[in-house]
C-alpha cells in the first residue's frame, strides 16, 4: 500500500481517504457497474459494525463528513473529522474497506438503491449528456460505458460476483491512503500498519487499452422533451501524462473557463442563448478528451453550435493576445489555489495524482508549468486536436437523428 502523508498545523480537521485502482475501466461488460456497486455495500456492515447504521452511528457520533465516489480509473471512501478524533476516523475508514461482509439480504436490498439512482440521472439531462457524449467517443467499451452500469446488471450482481471483483482489485498494490490535514504525526505510519495489516496482498487484475476509433464527424441525439437543450461537442486529447496538457487546460480556460471566457461572452452575453456554458478538458490514464458543454433554448441550439465551432476554430488560426493569456493563466492558477484550501481538496490533489501513477507535483510546480504555456503552445495543441474528422457532438433535447449534421463542420 502507498501511503501519502500531507501535515497541515493551521488545520482543525483531517482527512482520511482510501483510494483504490477498481473503476468502471476494470469491468468486462458483464461486471459493469460492479465498481460502484462494491463502494455502496462497502459501507453496508462488517464483522464488527454489522449493519449499515453500525457503521453510520460510530462516524456520526465523531461529527465527520464521509462518503465514498467511483470513477472510470478508482473508487474513493473518505472520512473527515476533527484532528482529536483522527485514530477513531482511522479505524473505521481500514474496517469498511477491509471488512465489508458483502451479505445477501443487503446486496438485494441496495439493488433497488442503485436502480434508483440511475433513474435520477436519467432525469437530470446536464448529467445525462456526458454519458451519451462518453458513448459517442467509445462505444461498447469500457471508456464508454455508464459507471453506474445497466440496471440489468445490477439486478443480476450476487454475493460471488462481489466476492470476486473485490479478491482481485482490492489489493495492496492497487491501494493508496492518504492522510492530510492537522493530525497527529507522530506515530501515525504505526497507527496506519496496525489498522490496515490486514490488506490483502495479490496480483492486481488489469484493464483493457482503450481504442480511439473515428474517421468522420460524430453525431448523437438522445431525444427528451426538455424545457432546454443539454449539448456537449469536443475532440479527442491524450492522456493526463502528455506535457501538453498544461497547454490544454489554459486553452480551455480561454475558450470556457470562467464569465470572461469567449464562450461566456459570446453565447450567454451576446446571443442570450444558454444559462451555463463552459469548457474543459478531461483527461484519464489512457485516452483524454476536450469539450464545451452548455444548457441552450431550444431555438437557438443550432446558432450556439455554430458559435462553438467558430471558437475553437479561431483557436487554431489566431495567436492567443498577451492580455487573454496572461488572464487565463491567473484565473486558473488562482482557482486552483483556491481549491487547495481546505485538508480534503489537498489530500485529494496529491492521491489522485498517486492513484493514477503519476509522479507527483506540488501545487507550486503546477502553476509553474502553466505559467510556462505560450500563446504558440495553444495554437499547436489546437491544430493537433481541433480537426474535422475527430469533432464529437451529442444532444439532449426534441431534436431528431441527424438535426444537427450539416451544421457540423470546423
Amino acid at each position: 500500500m502507498r501511503l501519502i502523508l500531507v501535515p497541515q498545523k493551521q488545520s482543525l480537521a483531517t482527512l482520511v481517504a482510501v483510494l483504490v485502482e477498481a473503476g468502471s475501466k476494470y469491468e468486462s461488460k458483464k461486471q459493469n457497474g460492479i465498481s460502484h456497486f462494491l463502494e455502496h455495500m462497502c459501507f453496508k456492515g462488517t464483522a464488527k459494525r454489522p449493519g449499515a447504521m453500525d457503521i453510520a452511528k460510530d462516524l456520526d457520533s465523531l461529527g465527520a463528513q464521509y462518503n465514498a465516489f467511483t470513477s472510470q480509473e478508482y473508487t474513493s471512501y473518505y472520512v473527515k473529522a476533527r484532528n482529536e478524533v483522527f485514530d477513531e476516523s482511522l479505524e473505521i475508514i481500514a474496517d469498511l474497506y477491509l471488512n465489508p461482509t458483502l451479505q445477501t439480504p443487503e446486496i438485494e436490498k441496495e439493488k433497488g438503491v442503485i436502480v434508483g439512482e440511475i433513474n435520477m440521472y436519467e432525469d437530470m439531462p446536464q448529467r445525462k449528456v456526458w454519458d451519451v457524449f462518453m458513448e459517442l467517443l467509445y462505444g461498447d467499451q469500457p471508456a464508454g460505458w455508464n459507471i453506474a452500469g445497466p440496471k440489468e446488471n445490477v439486478k443480476a450482481f450476487t454475493r460471488e460476483d462481489f466476492v470476486n471483483y473485490r479478491s482481485r482489485h482490492y489489493v495492496a498494490q492497487a491501494t493508496t491512503l492518504v492522510v492530510a490535514g492537522g493530525f497527529n504525526e507522530k506515530g501515525v505510519v504505526e497507527k496506519i500498519e496496525k489498522y490496515f495489516a490486514g490488506l490483502h496482498r495479490a496480483p492486481k487484475g488489469t484493464k483493457l487499452a482503450v481504442k480511439e476509433r473515428q474517421a468522420r464527424p460524430q453525431e448523437t441525439v438522445s431525444f427528451k422533451k426538455s424545457d432546454q437543450t443539454h449539448l456537449v461537442m469536443g475532440f479527442r486529447a491524450f492522456d493526463v501524462f502528455d506535457g501538453r496538457k498544461y497547454a490544454l487546460q489554459v486553452l480551455a480556460d480561454i475558450l470556457g473557463g470562467g464569465m470572461s471566457s469567449r464562450l461566456w461572452q459570446v453565447i450567454r452575453e451576446e446571443m442570450g442563448a444558454a444559462y451555463y456554458v463552459g469548457a474543459s478538458p478531461d483527461l484519464y490514464s489512457d485516452h483524454g478528451l476536450v469539450a464545451m458543454s452548455a444548457g441552450v433554448h431550444h431555438e437557438k441550439a443550432k446558432p450556439a453550435v455554430t458559435a462553438g465551432l467558430k471558437e475553437f476554430a479561431r483557436l487554431k488560426t489566431e495567436l492567443v493576445s498577451p492580455n487573454e493569456l496572461t488572464r487565463a493563466k491567473d484565473h486558473l492558477i488562482g482557482n486552483f489555489f483556491l481549491s487547495l484550501e481546505t485538508s480534503d481538496q489537498l489530500g485529494y490533489f496529491y492521491g489522485g495524482q498517486e492513484v493514477m501513477r503519476m509522479k507527483l507535483k506540488d501545487p507550486k510546480k503546477v502553476a509553474a508549468s502553466i505559467k510556462a504555456v505560450t500563446a504558440e503552445d495553444i495554437r499547436h495543441v489546437a491544430r493537433q486536436l481541433f480537426t474535422p474528422k475527430a469533432l464529437n457532438f451529442a444532444v439532449v433535447g426534441p431534436f431528431k437523428k441527424g438535426a444537427f449534421q450539416k451544421i457540423l463542420s470546423l
